[in-house]
């Protein structure tokens, strides 16, 4: 018997090793033409993105206008259609073990949902049964409660037959408006501001991703 019914994943460094491969290289790329004399390290933009938000960054912290993050938006997306990241290790091998007892896996991610579909049909040939990505509106991206509560509605699920794993403030946040368990994935931070507050406040931290699997299914 299933832990639980439903793993919500976030999707960029919790599944898949994208920030310091992908995502950073092309935002300081983006940040060179749009602020040159601003200078950001992988470290801080992690902060950043862990608390307030990747979208607080550009707006609020940066001032980038409308037509400053439809350029940063496009130059990212145009990079992330030829890069496509690998799954940590052993995440294939939780994600089928979900299916095949029959249970569901469902992704809420600030990435985009077409190259979420296309990383876990090359990296574990199966797609998710829900995605909620980047393209949905802000009052229907995390850290907002409505994916985890259009999940429950759509499979008629109570919050303790899921879990939201993430490595990022922003899950968390939803997780507990939605009073649904939440683990960090811990596998992916260095920054010791970022581990402090997730183990201090997370249901369940874990150091790596097989200690996940561990206690999922044994």
């Amino acid at each position: 018997m299933l832990k639980y019914k439903c793993l919500v994943l976030d999707h960029d460094d919790t599944v898949v090793r994208s920030t310091p491969e992908i995502h950073f290289p092309v935002f300081k790329n983006t940040l060179s033409k749009l602020r040159p004399n601003t200078e950001i390290t992988l470290d801080e933009f992690m902060m950043y993105c862990f608390d307030p938000g990747f979208n607080s960054l550009c707006f609020d912290i940066l001032k980038f206008t409308s037509e400053e993050m439809e350029y940063q938006l496009t130059t990212w997306n145009e990079y992330v259609q030829y890069n496509i990241p690998a799954f940590y290790t052993g995440f294939e091998r939780i994600i089928q073990r979900q299916k095949e007892e029959g249970g569901l896996v469902c992704v809420v991610s600030h990435s985009y949902s077409e190259n979420i579909n296309r990383d876990y049909l090359e990296n574990c040939s199966l797609a998710p049964d829900m995605i909620f990505g980047w393209e949905r509106c802000e009052e229907e991206r995390k850290p907002n409660p409505y994916p985890l509560q259009e999940i429950m509605r759509k499979y008629n699920l109570k919050p303790n037959e899921l879990i939201m794993i993430d490595d990022l403030k922003p899950g968390f946040d939803m997780a507990k408006r939605c009073n649904v368990d939440f683990a960090s994935a811990g596998w992916s931070h260095t920054n010791s501001l970022i581990i402090e507050f997730m183990k201090k406040n997370c249901d369940y931290y874990f150091n790596k991703v097989e200690e996940l699997e561990k206690f999922l299914f044994e």
